[in-house]
Parts: structure tokens; C-alpha cells; sequence
């Protein structure tokens, strides 16, 4: 039987990998990785000859099959991802379930992750937060999937975003959260690693001014605006909740009913909700 490695690498700066992980690389039979080109970068860096075979969101259900088979059969393999740690949005899980379930022997090496790196640069007391990885790239389910998080229970939430969506993203939390102070963090561990602290105005500011800021990953960390905003709110009337929603989404008001439905849920039925937007449409006529 053989044994799957689940291996970190750098996100950036090479001098991150661990001896550990370039002993595990350079013996086990087979490198798992996202794309053969780009991993063959950091391989051949370490003078690295193991056998690569592509795994990816892709193909990773039809090959985990394949896959177990062969370390069935003895072979020894190392999953990586193109940059960080494996199965933190990135491919692995699949196959990694298979294996627990077919008694495979499973080792993480511990490593870069950008999401615990940008954690400790942001000044800020972790005792809880959220992870969401890659938000909705559509405008309108991203708006939504914001209003979700604004409600959760935790007092800071992690995205990643890349560098083309950015600029949209942030003026989506601008909107959607309040305008909250947040960290972000651009090229972690690179020569040109940037940082970003402030409210989400004062960082759009600095970005639409950085005429490079669609270069590199993004890393977003958001703390969440005082539970006592949310308050005032909820001494409102549904009607004034309602209008307050449409004009500061900018969308209809039957959007705005779906919104206070989620924002509202243990607070107000999606009958009472609709039965406020009948009155403020009575009240129009």
C-alpha cells in the first residue's frame, strides 16, 4: 500500500518550502499537481526529476479513481497545488476522502498558506473568522453572497479575489458591508508584496492609484463593522428597511425583499417582509 503526501509550497518566495517537503518531492514515486507547467518551475529550481501528473478541478473525480488504484498497488505520491497549501480552495479533498475511506495512509507537511500569512499581518486579535475562498464572480449572486456574510456570526471574514475582479469586489463590500475597515494584501511573500489598511474607501483610493494593481493574488480580510449599526437598523419599520435596502443596493424593491428575507430571517417571515413592500407600493400609487 502506498502513502499520499500532502505537500505545501511557497506562494511566492521559494526560500518558504521546507527540507521536509523537498525530501517527500524528491522520493515519492508521482507529484500530484494543478498544472505540470507551472509546478516544473519550483521542480526544476530544486533539481527535482519526479514524474508529474496533472490533478485539477477538472479532471479530479474522474482520476482519484486511477489514482487510489495505484497506491493500492504501492506507489507513493505528493499532492501539491500550484502556490500554498492543498484543499484551501485549491483541489484534493476528493481523493483525499477516498483515501480515508480506503485506509490509505495520509501525511500533511505543514507550509505556506496565504490565508494563516495574511492572518498574523493584520493586526488584528484572531480569535474566530470566517474563510470563504473565492466569492460569486457574478455581480449580482457576489452582492447577495456579501449580505450572507455580513451576517454570520463572526467578526472577521477571509476572502481571495484575483487581480482583474478586485476593484468590483471591493466596492461590492464597500456597499454591501458598510464601508468596513479591511486588509489587503497583494504578491504575499514577493518582492513586490503590497498592503493595504483602512476603510474600504481609503484602500480603493490606493488602488485605483497603483497603476500595477492588476498584477499578483489578492488575499481580503474584512472586520466587521460594530454589531450597533446593525442595531439602529433593526429599529426601523420593515417599510424604512425596505427603502434604506433599494436605495443603498440600488436594486428593486422586489430584490430588496429577497435581501431583508436573508438579512431578517430570525427576525421577520418572508410574509411580513412582502406584506411591508405591498404597503410602500400602496403608499406610491
Amino acid at each position: 500500500m502506498g502513502t499520499l503526501y500532502i505537500v505545501a509550497t511557497p506562494i511566492g518566495n521559494l526560500g518558504d518550502i521546507t527540507e521536509r517537503a523537498l525530501e517527500v518531492l524528491k522520493n515519492v514515486d508521482i507529484i500530484l499537481c494543478e498544472d505540470t507547467r507551472n509546478s516544473k518551475h519550483l521542480l526544476d529550481h530544486f533539481a527535482i526529476k519526479t514524474k508529474l501528473l496533472s490533478y485539477h478541478k477538472f479532471n479530479e473525480t474522474e482520476r482519484s479513481e486511477e489514482l487510489i488504484q495505484k497506491l493500492k498497488d504501492g506507489v507513493n505520491m505528493a499532492l501539491i497545488t500550484d502556490a500554498g497549501t492543498p484543499c484551501i480552495s485549491d483541489p484534493g479533498s476528493i481523493l483525499i476522502n477516498k483515501c480515508i475511506e480506503e485506509n490509505i495512509e495520509i501525511y500533511s507537511l505543514p507550509g505556506p498558506s496565504a490565508l494563516i500569512t495574511s492572518l498574523t499581518l493584520s493586526g488584528l486579535e484572531i480569535k474566530n473568522f470566517s474563510f470563504y475562498g473565492f466569492l460569486e464572480r457574478k455581480n449580482s449572486k457576489q452582492r447577495l453572497e456579501l449580505t450572507n456574510i455580513k451576517n454570520d456570526n463572526t467578526d472577521i471574514v477571509v476572502f481571495y479575489e484575483s487581480p482583474k475582479r478586485i476593484i468590483e469586489t471591493l466596492n461590492n463590500i464597500k456597499e454591501v458591508m458598510d464601508d468596513p475597515y479591511l486588509i489587503v494584501l497583494n504578491d504575499l511573500t514577493k518582492k513586490f508584496e503590497k498592503k493595504y489598511y483602512g476603510k474600504t474607501t481609503k484602500v480603493l483610493e490606493e488602488l485605483n492609484n497603483n497603476s500595477n494593481h492588476e498584477l499578483g493574488e489578492y488575499v481580503i480580510i474584512v472586520k466587521k463593522n460594530s454589531k450597533e449599526t446593525k442595531k439602529d437598523l433593526e429599529e426601523m419599520s420593515l417599510e424604512s428597511l425596505l427603502i434604506d435596502k433599494v436605495i443603498k443596493e440600488k436594486c428593486t424593491l422586489k430584490d430588496a425583499v429577497k435581501l431583508l428575507a436573508i438579512e431578517y430571517k430570525d427576525k421577520y417571515s418572508k410574509k411580513e417582509i412582502y406584506n411591508a413592500s405591498l404597503n410602500i407600493k400602496n403608499i406610491l400609487k
